[in-house]
């Protein structure tokens, strides 16, 4: 066997004779603190998993489970008509889409969304389907993918048609789960021509799922199209699935 680096220590197998490689726990331990607190992998306010449903200060709340007053629906403008159930929002058959009454540019979102339990003869984009829109335009996909598959980009935390999460971090249906995501707004020039294209960062239940990701299209089926703007709503999608949110807050950022 060829030398082996300072930090690991040979061991002989005592019941095959065989040696193999033990790297010290320190070690290990080193290599995780690193990964998990480099700036490229994580946003300072989302590091502790354990804090991520807590409003940091400077946060806009856009629904604490009272009253539907932050939103209206896509398009028509009403207020917002969707359901209160147990403190949570209930996406309503035949009603819009909802958008924030508000526009951000670069920020922080805090979002828990619950799918439904449903039937076992719906499969793929039939379960649970919604989605989480940056801007109004950009999609995190929401819908039941634990042990159930569908196309390609399109399982619970693409981003849409561009691209699967890194890891599955799905929780069954009828359990509440988490999205985290930084935002980072596209950068226009003076003619309003897109000069950077927007970035993303996304946990699911605390796993990093999409790590300062750059958005490739104008916008995502389903979003809000026309000339891309340099500030957007939040958009909570109606897609004929009785999803619930809850929780929801934002952080306005000025990301460099």
């Amino acid at each position: 066997m060829p030398h082996s680096p300072s930090f690991l220590r040979e061991v002989n197998n005592v019941s095959t004779g065989r040696r193999f490689l033990v790297i010290p726990i320190i070690f290990v331990a080193g290599i995780l603190h690193f990964v998990l607190t480099s700036p490229s992998m994580a946003s300072d306010l989302f590091k502790d998993p354990a804090l991520m449903g807590t409003p940091p200060q400077g946060a806009i709340v856009l629904f604490d489970g009272r009253d539907l007053s932050a939103w209206k629906h896509r398009d028509t403008g009403e207020a917002a008509k969707w359901k209160i159930v147990d403190g949570a929002m209930e996406v309503t058959p035949d009603t819009p889409d909802l958008i924030t009454k508000q526009d951000f540019g670069d920020f922080q979102l805090h979002v828990e969304f619950n799918i439904p339990v449903l039937p076992a003869n719906l499969k793929s984009q039939e379960r649970g389907n919604s989605g989480v829109y940056s801007h109004g335009r950009y999609e995190i996909q929401v819908l039941d993918s634990f042990n159930s598959e569908t196309y390609a980009n399109g399982m619970c935390g693409s981003i849409y048609e561009q691209k699967e999460p890194d890891i599955n971090a799905c929780k069954p249906a009828g359990q509440w789960q988490t999205y985290d995501i930084t935002f980072r707004g596209p950068r226009l020039d003076a003619g309003r021509k897109v000069v950077e294209r927007p970035r993303i960062t996304v946990y699911h239940n605390g796993i990093l799922i999409h790590d300062n990701v750059e958005i490739l299209a104008d916008y995502t089926r389903a979003g809000m199209s026309g000339a891309v703007p340099k500030v957007g709503p939040v958009l909570l999608q109606n897609h004929g699935s009785k999803v619930r949110y809850r929780n929801i807050w934002i952080v306005p950022l000025n990301l460099n």
